[in-house]
């Protein structure tokens, strides 16, 4: 019997374990929703994120933070679309999000149940973001760095540019004095070219004298004011934390559900952090104003390899309780978790190759652990017994760990590890390849640790190893 016969499943088949934000299309969605493990990690951190935000729901809250951490591979970015999904509870594929979970009972404990219920019986609006991504170009040296992604990821949610926030607050004008529409015909009727405003918008610059003759025209600015606003698109906008916060909580205002709620979802908020105290105050400071102005209808939840006393513990200088107060609930994403996943997305086996696994694990025990038993001093996890054999065959339990070291490494040292922090390689991703790299194998083969380093071959830059199956 060959190593590809031995799984329920396929093992060459298209698994969702690669995960990007802004990949949401129906189909990709589905089959995310449908094959998400709720592993008994999970459990817990579920009932934990619903429990803080169903208190938000008919109450003021001042604790409106959700820090997600993990290492890399985790699963944290995928939890973090998982809770996005679930809260806007969209309708995929005729059927709404949530049912995903409690038709086929991957949520056990009838609490979390209730929980999630009553959390989507509002309406929740979500503005799910990579922050490194969404940043622009220089904005991270910018005392406001944080502050800057967040006024555009929102501008752009509720339909506005988000590339400059004068602009920005001239469409915000004009949707006030109910002279949008006006406003955008005559801009596509004074183009030479006949474009529209929301094609031209974003290269702006180059349409100054347009965008002044459509404002003056429409009766917006007279042709003075109108004047002055296109000098001033060559200065600087004056951010602020305040005006920021009273913006989303108009926007909150405005709307007919009285407990709506809008959630901001920051992918790798740690990584973009790094050690810069002034970024970290910027945080704090949004987090801190969001909560004050909308009294905890405006959610902010985050990802970070760290968790925050971690990562404050590391900038010097400055008391940073009051961020941690506002991050209440912190979800801490542990390597048995990613073990379960790969174990149960990928590893299943039929029940006859259980069986003939276990066997050989009682019949050949010894030997097998012998192969992992080093002559330095490093230890490395063994199968503990004939069932953990067979849940992890073809692989070795130390393997798992020693990944999750590697993929940390190469995403901190290895010249194009951004492109791993952008999820473009995971835990499970990796796995699948190498178990198909000998899946013709006779069974009784094992994976080398070598193989592993095929997968990530393209994200070792000038480090790349030549790996060979040993």
């Amino acid at each position: 019997m060959k190593i590809k016969d031995i799984f329920a499943k396929p093992i060459d088949r298209n698994i969702k374990g690669v995960i990007t934000i802004g990949d949401e299309q129906d189909a990709n969605v589905k089959q995310e929703l449908e094959e998400y493990v709720v592993t008994h990690e999970l459990q817990k951190h579920f009932h934990d994120f619903f429990k803080a935000y169903v208190a938000s729901i008919n109450h003021d809250t001042s604790e409106m933070g959700v820090w997600i951490s993990g290492f890399f591979g985790s699963g944290k970015s995928h939890f973090l679309k998982i809770l996005a999904y679930m809260l806007e509870n969209r309708n995929v594929a005729g059927k709404p999000a949530i049912d995903y979970f409690l038709d086929d009972n991957k949520i056990r404990s009838q609490g979390t149940v209730d929980a999630i219920q009553l959390a989507t019986s509002v309406h929740n609006e979500m503005i799910l973001f990579n922050i490194d991504s969404k940043a622009k170009n220089g904005s991270k040296s910018q005392k406001d760095a944080i502050l800057n992604v967040f006024w555009q990821v929102f501008n752009e949610k509720i339909g506005l540019i988000g590339v400059d926030f004068w602009i920005a607050d001239m469409e915000r004008n004009l949707i006030n004095d109910d002279k949008y529409e006006a406003f955008q015909a005559k801009f596509q009727e004074l183009d030479d070219k006949g474009r529209t405003w929301q094609k031209a918008r974003n290269g702006f610059a180059f349409f100054k004298n347009t965008i002044k003759e459509a404002l003056v025209a429409v009766g917006e600015m007279t042709e003075e004011n109108a004047d002055g606003f296109i000098e001033q698109l060559k200065t600087e906008y004056p951010l602020s934390v305040e005006d920021f916060a009273q913006r989303v909580n108009e926007y909150i205002e405005q709307q007919a559900d009285p407990d709506y709620h809008l959630v901001f979802l920051v992918d790798e908020i740690g990584q973009y952090i790094g050690d810069s105290q002034q970024r970290m105050l910027n945080l704090q400071s949004v987090v801190e104003d969001l909560g004050t102005y909308t009294h905890g209808k405006a959610w902010v939840i985050v990802t970070s390899q760290q968790a925050i006393d971690q990562v404050t513990d590391h900038i010097n200088g400055q008391d940073f309780s009051k961020i941690q107060g506002r991050f209440n609930t912190r979800i801490a994403m542990s390597s048995a978790n990613v073990d379960e996943v790969i174990n149960k997305r990928l590893l299943v086996k039929t029940p006859e190759s259980e069986r003939a696994l276990m066997q050989t694990y009682s019949d050949d025990q010894h030997a097998i652990n012998n192969l992992m038993t080093f002559e330095s001093d490093i230890t490395r996890d063994h199968y503990q017994s004939a069932e953990s054999f067979a849940d992890v065959y073809p692989f070795v339990p130390y393997q798992y760990n020693l990944l999750q070291d590697t993929l940390t490494a190469i995403r901190e040292n290895g010249s194009d590890g951004k492109h791993l922090a952008n999820g473009e390689r995971s835990m499970l991703a990796v796995f699948q390849e190498s178990a198909q790299r000998i899946e013709n194998e006779d069974v009784r083969a094992l994976v080398p640790f070598s193989i592993f380093f095929q997968g990530l071959d393209q994200f070792l830059g000038e480090r790349k190893i030549s790996c060979v199956n040993a």
